[in-house]
């Protein structure tokens, strides 16, 4: 049998395939194996196909083989009822003797699982996983702070322009990294571009994956546009942004705009990680990638810790988190 590290980075896999299909809840990811340690079935959740939970998909196609078995889980199993009943219900149903679970469930509705599991005669093991912290981070940040995680997209050369001076900005970033970015596209639950941003380059914010999940796309500003497919945000009141991803269960957000509306953002304290392609190209002047925020000294600087870093092409990619003071 795989070790629960492994089993872990197998359900890690899921959950980053499942994070764009799930709104309002959480890109959980279940694995079932047997009283002989061998692999049955797995899940994960997808709220915009099935309001199915990972645990109950993998019950289903374990069926029988459940029995004895082990189940492993990227979080806590909820024990409430909501568009379906308690997992920890199903998982007692099905003879499951163990389950390990990677993730504490912080919402007070759905909390309680590995209890109520505990107190029926299961063995419950919590066994934190960082890695899937991180691949159900936009979740567990709504459930959190009241808001979707925030993930600001720049591609820009090393002096930080994004543009010429001429206006000219296709393209800075390489066409790898251009590929690159439909996996975190695919990934999102909106995808948010500026009306300035929309009228000079028309993206289409659609990953260019077959079979990816179709984000919701918001383009925001005060001028009237005919943007097709969007929907269209008429204010520069950050709060109403807000309020709309809240309002359609966002759990990730990414960002696609220019130095006017991510500096916006950055003022307000809503940008809470950078994905940064840094090409190798140098201008010397153009359009920066970020405004004036009003900071005069360096102790009020906006910290950052680096996340990863890794050559796409002959781009460098480093994803960075804000560090809240």
């Amino acid at each position: 049998m795989k070790s629960t590290a492994e089993i872990y980075s197998d359900l890690a896999d899921l959950s980053r395939a499942a994070s764009g299909w799930c709104v309002y809840n959480p890109n959980v990811s279940a694995a079932i194996y047997d009283a002989q340690g061998r692999f049955v079935a797995s899940g994960s959740h997808k709220k915009k196909i099935s309001d199915e939970h990972a645990e109950i998909i993998a019950l289903r196609h374990a069926g029988d083989k459940a029995r004895g078995g082990a189940l492993y889980v990227s979080l806590e199993p909820c024990n409430h009822t909501g568009a379906t009943g308690p997992c920890v219900e199903a998982i007692k149903a099905s003879g499951i003797k163990k389950v390990v679970y990677a993730v504490p469930d912080p919402n007070p509705v759905a909390q309680g699982g590995a209890k109520a599991l505990h107190d029926a005669g299961v063995e419950v093991i919590y066994e934190k996983s960082s890695e899937l912290e991180f691949e159900q981070r936009g979740w567990l940040h709504r459930i959190n702070l009241g808001r979707p995680l925030i993930t600001a997209k720049i591609g820009i050369t090393l002096d930080g322009r994004i543009a010429a001076s001429d206006g000219s900005s296709k393209w800075i970033t390489s066409e790898s990294s251009r590929q690159d970015l439909q996996a975190l596209r695919s990934r999102v639950g909106a995808i948010i571009t500026s009306t300035t941003t929309y009228q000079a380059d028309n993206p289409s914010l659609l990953p260019r994956i077959d079979g990816a999940a179709t984000p919701l796309r918001i383009v925001m500003g005060k001028r009237p546009i005919q943007a097709p497919g969007f929907h269209h945000i008429q204010s520069q009141e950050i709060g109403e942004l807000i309020e709309f991803l809240n309002s359609e269960g966002i759990n990730h957000a990414l960002i696609e705009a220019g130095g006017t509306f991510l500096s916006a953002l950055f003022r307000a304290n809503l940008i809470d990680e950078l994905l940064i392609y840094h090409a190798p190209k140098i201008l010397g002047s153009g359009t920066p990638w970020v405004e004036n925020l009003g900071i005069s000294t360096l102790s009020d600087a906006i910290t950052l810790e680096c996340l990863s870093t890794s050559q796409i092409g002959h781009d460098i990619k480093t994803h960075y988190r804000i560090v809240r003071k």
